[in-house]
Formats: C-alpha cells, structure tokens, sequence
C-alpha cells in the first residue's frame, strides 16, 4: 500500500483476533514502530470489542496520505455501538460514527511496502521492543533511585547539621538567658538569725524573666527589707516594669520614708512617667534579733506564715498596686516571726496555676506545713514543684522564704 493509492483500504471483520490481525499486517507493512503497532492494536481492539461480542461485523478503513508537513495513516474503524475512546493506548477522536486514528507514517526510502511477516513474528518482535522498555524503564527507576537516596543522604545530612546548629544556639540562647536573670537578681545576703532562700521560673522559656521579681537588702539599723512585686504582662517588657518598682523601693526606703507610704509614693514617682504600669506589691520588714515582722500590700497575695509547731495562716493586709486607683497601703500588719518559724513570700503564678486562687492557697498551706523541717534553701523549689502538678494556667512563679534561726 502506498501514498498514491486513492482510494481507501477497506475490510470487515467478525472476530477480535481477527481484527487484531489485520491491524498488526497493516502496522507493520507500514512500518510502524514495534510499540505503536502494540498501541494501535489495543486501542482498535477495545473500541470494536462491544460490537464484535454483540456478533455484528466492524468496518476498519486505512487510508495513508500525504498531510501537509508529513506522511500519516487516517485509520478508521466503523462500528455503531463501539466502546469510548477516553483512556485509550493511543488516543482517538470521534466523526461521523467513526473511531478515527491519525498516525504519522515513518520516512520510507522505497515505495515498496515492508515484506509480509508472521502474526507469531510480529507479536515477538512486539514483546522484545515492550521487554526493552521495561528495562529502560527500571534502568530510569534505578537511576532515579541513586539519585534520591543520595538527595536524601543529603537532606540528612544537612537536617543534622541545623539540628546541631540549632541545639548550640538554644545552648547559647539559654546561657545568654541564665546570666541575664541571674544579673537582674539582687545578690544574696547574710544576715545573722534569718534564713533567706529564693525560687524563680518565667511562664515559658522564651524569656529569662517576667514581671515577677523580688529585692532585699540590710538596713543601717539591722532591719531586712524584702520587696516582691509582680508586674503586669510577661517577658522582658513586664521585667523593666518590675524594676523600676524595686528600684523606686529601694530608693525611698534607703530615704527613710516610712514602710506604709512607700507603694503609694511609688506610684506617684512611676505612674507620669508609665501610664500604662500596672504592679502588685508586697513589703516587708524583720528584725533578726526580736523577729518583729511589719507587712505593707498593694494588691498582692498575702505572705504566709508557718509555725514551728505546723500552725499556719495569712498575713492579710489591704492596699492597692501600682497604677491602680488610690494606690498604696492602708496600714501596716505588725507580727512576730519565733525561732524555726517560717514566712512564704510569693506571687500569684504558684497558687493560681489552677484558676482557683482559694484552692490555690489551701494547697499551699498544706505543702509549706509539710515541707517546712526542710532545709530553707530546699523549700521555695519544693513548694513550686508540689503546687504546679497540673499547670492550667502558666505563668511566671516566685517563692520567696525566710526563716528565722534560733
């Protein structure tokens, strides 16, 4: 069959192997690839499959011709109930009734049309050219392999580096972080007949501190002065405000203001300078030799104190923060802290982890009358341990302690 035959090749056709025959003869006479021979004939197969099953004869029509730029077979292939043409091996189209194949033809140096061959020869041919493909195609599988497994060496590699990279910075982030808390903490003091022992944790570990932060000092007359403030908010910026409470403290007890006007002369000092400061305050007075003991609140949780002999209660005394309305104390609780007696000083973040501040001081009671025969050193941590079991609401915890030695 060449290009200059006019008019089309037409054969009908009863059965499938059949029709895959004459499919097969006129691929090869054309010289179409071993794999788009194999194409074609699925392809015409499944289309003609409902009607030949049905016992009615197809019509399958060749015609090669010239096209504008190349050679190509218009193959068609007549059957009234043939099966859709989506999915195909070798797309087709639909006209007139007809399932429609157009096909670029190879160059034929000669006219004459390939030499007949065997189905038998054809359909090995057609095995050997689908057996060199599946192995060009595990040789692409293999390949690909080598080079994902080396990508994702790689990726490892790199995922170790940063997780190494990453664990020196948080190690650097977290020394930077210690040294800065540890700079913000008043150093220790001795004092003869009172032990002090302090615990503090931030609300998360993004920060080294939050607003809670505490201060104490000696007097000229001998006296301790112990501030806690808790300063609203979380972080570096509630830390500022936290000293610039303590710092204003201190600076008007080191005066000689008296203990009860100092949280209301203190927010005088701040508040034109900070509208938007906002803190609660305890302080606190001992006297090491007598163990008299003065308490001045702004709005903050009452210290508790713990007797020797497991009696415990709350110092209460009313007042208002720092950038509240009438801010200041309104009087001072005068008590006497005895030998092995113990005072807790602390900020809401240890009796409020649960929501329920009432709660939240019974819990604390209990815990400070059971830990109190500890080393004083040992109890602020024990304290915080035992109350944020369950943690509901994270925030930055103080525990400050005191106890009087005999």
């Amino acid at each position: 069959m060449t290009d200059q035959a006019a008019a089309p090749h037409r054969t009908k056709h009863h059965s499938l192997p059949e029709l895959r025959s004459a499919v097969r003869a006129l691929a090869a006479q054309l010289r179409l690839p071993a794999e788009l021979r194999t194409r074609l004939t699925l392809s015409v197969s499944r289309v003609a499959e409902p009607e030949l099953r049905a016992g009615r004869l197809v019509t399958l029509e060749a015609v090669p011709e010239q096209a504008v730029a190349e050679r190509q077979l218009t193959l068609r292939l007549r059957a009234p109930t043939a099966a859709a043409v989506e999915s195909l091996p070798l797309p087709a189209g639909r006209e007139q009734g007809s399932t429609v194949w157009r096909i670029p033809l190879p160059a034929q140096p000669s006219a004459s049309p390939a030499a007949p061959r065997s189905t038998v020869e054809l359909l090995e041919e057609e095995l050997r050219a689908a057996l060199a493909r599946a192995e060009t195609l595990e040789a692409d599988r293999r390949s690909l392999t080598h080079e994902l497994d080396e990508t994702n060496s790689g990726v490892l590699a790199l995922y170790v580096q940063l997780e190494e990279r990453d664990e020196q910075l948080r190690r650097a982030h977290g020394q930077m972080l210690r040294e800065l808390e540890d700079a913000l903490r008043p150093a220790p003091i001795k004092v003869d007949g009172l032990e002090l022992a302090i615990h503090y944790a931030p609300a998360g570990t993004d920060a080294p501190t939050g607003g809670d932060l505490y201060d104490w000092f000696q007097l000229p007359d001998g006296t301790v002065h112990i501030t806690v403030v808790d300063a609203l908010g979380h972080g570096v910026a509630s830390t500022r405000s936290a000293l610039d409470v303590t710092h204003a403290v201190r600076t008007l007890t080191l005066e000689g203001h008296s203990l009860e006007t100092i949280v209301g002369r203190t927010d005088e000092i701040l508040l034109p300078y900070d509208r938007e400061l906002m803190a609660t305050v305890q302080l606190v007075r001992i006297d090491p030799v007598s163990g008299r003991l003065s308490v001045a609140n702004g709005s903050h949780p009452p210290p508790l104190l713990v007797g020797e002999d497991g009696s415990a209660r709350f110092l209460e005394v009313r007042g208002r923060g720092i950038g509240y309305p009438l801010a200041g104390s309104e009087g001072l609780l005068h008590e006497r802290l005895g030998p092995d007696d113990l005072l807790v000083l602390y900020t809401d973040g240890l009796t409020e982890s649960r929501r329920d501040p009432y709660e939240g001081e019974r819990r604390l009671t209990a815990a400070a009358v059971r830990h109190r025969h500890r080393p004083t050193d040992e109890i602020p941590g024990a304290l915080a341990e035992e109350m944020h079991t369950v943690i509901l609401h994270p925030d930055d915890t103080l525990a400050l302690t005191v106890r009087r030695s005999r």
